[in-house]
């Protein structure tokens, strides 16, 4: 069950809880952001009076299917000056967020290639278009036009494409530093659960972090990640400070052995004269799928810098049927070894698709 207001990170598995996109504009005021798609949370939106479904069987074109107002020092209207430099009628690339609480919201998930702009000065500026040195001459309203230049994410699954990703990620927590330049690359690989865990090596305090304790930070860099590559839909993300539980109570509910191949990630020792210690682990291209018609999924485990633990976790979840993978004998930092292992795993999904 999600909730609805604030994270509690409990010692049984607890889905993260998303605030609205509506203090997004807090986020990297310093940083210049590459958008290649420009994110509303559906809270944002003007909401025409029709519903989408109403609009997409009128196809009326006469005024915009709903309207986004963005404040001027929104880190969306500065890239949109700064960055993109668009004027009054320009188009760009928009879409809004799909939460995995509000899937339900018939707004979650629209998609265009056609927005278009109006700025709206402020203060003592007049022109509508950005300044000579690229600052927002004030507010900016973005319009979404129209079906067919608009659609839903979700026509592709009616129509009996799944778009949801194959790959989830379970990840003993890394430092908060790492961990915010890990989450908008796991959003912008796409994965359709994200496990963020303890283990023996994990620090306690690391779950103490402003991450954890302000929901719409986690969310802003989940978003950012969103935005650099296109995607709307937001991952389902669980915390859980006792790996053991969550291991033996929750695991099977969230990926059924039958339905998703599970695999843990760990470098493969060797002794002092180079010779491997243990068994050989697999590589990614190796691991064992069941013969099916169904899609691939997969679930990854990913330890911490130091690894996980032996034998304990790693005999923890061969039991669990984990197959153990390796990238080979470095020991890499936790966000190379991320953004390696989801890469692979989403082209092993691919070949059965």
């Amino acid at each position: 069950m999600l909730l609805q207001s604030s994270i509690t990170v409990a010692t049984r598995i607890q889905p993260l809880a998303f605030c609205h996109i509506s203090q997004l504009s807090r986020f990297h005021r310093a940083s210049s952001l590459h958008l290649n798609r420009i994110l509303f949370d559906t809270s944002e939106i003007d909401k025409s009076d029709t519903s989408v479904s109403g609009r997409q069987e009128s196809g009326a074109d006469e005024a915009p299917m709903a309207t986004v107002t963005l404040p001027k020092d929104d880190y969306r209207t500065i890239h949109i000056a700064k960055i993109l430099g668009l004027h009054n009628g320009d188009s760009l690339r928009a879409g809004t967020v799909i939460n995995p609480s509000d899937e339900e919201d018939e707004f979650a998930g629209l998609l265009t290639d056609d927005a278009t702009i109006t700025w709206l000065p402020e203060g003592k500026i007049k022109k509508a278009e950005p300044t000579k040195n690229g600052d927002p001459p004030g507010s900016l309203c973005i319009s979404i036009p129209q079906p067919p230049k608009t659609y839903l994410s979700t026509q592709s699954s009616d129509e009996g494409m799944d778009d949801t990703p194959k790959v989830s990620l379970l990840l003993a927590l890394p430092r908060p530093l790492q961990l915010s330049r890990i989450l908008p690359m796991v959003s912008q690989l796409g994965v359709d659960q994200l496990i963020l865990t303890n283990a023996m090596k994990v620090p306690k305090d690391y779950f103490g972090s402003h991450i954890f304790r302000k929901p719409e930070v986690l969310r802003g860099m989940l978003v950012e990640g969103l935005a650099q590559s296109g995607d709307v839909r937001l991952p389902n993300v669980h915390v859980t400070k006792r790996l053991k539980v969550f291991v033996e109570d929750e695991l099977d509910e969230l990926f059924p052995l039958d339905e998703v191949v599970r695999v843990i990630a760990h470098p493969q020792r060797r002794d002092i004269d180079g010779r491997e210690v243990g068994p050989s682990p697999l590589r990614m291209t190796d691991i064992e799928f069941p013969k099916s018609d169904k899609p691939r999924r997969l679930l990854v485990a990913v330890g911490p810098e130091g690894g996980w633990t032996e034998p304990y976790e790693l005999d923890m979840f061969r039991d669990k049927g984990f197959q153990q993978i390796t990238l080979g004998t470095r020991v890499l930092r936790s966000d190379v070894a991320v953004v390696s292992l989801l890469s692979l795993a989403h082209e092993v999904c691919s070949k059965s698709e």
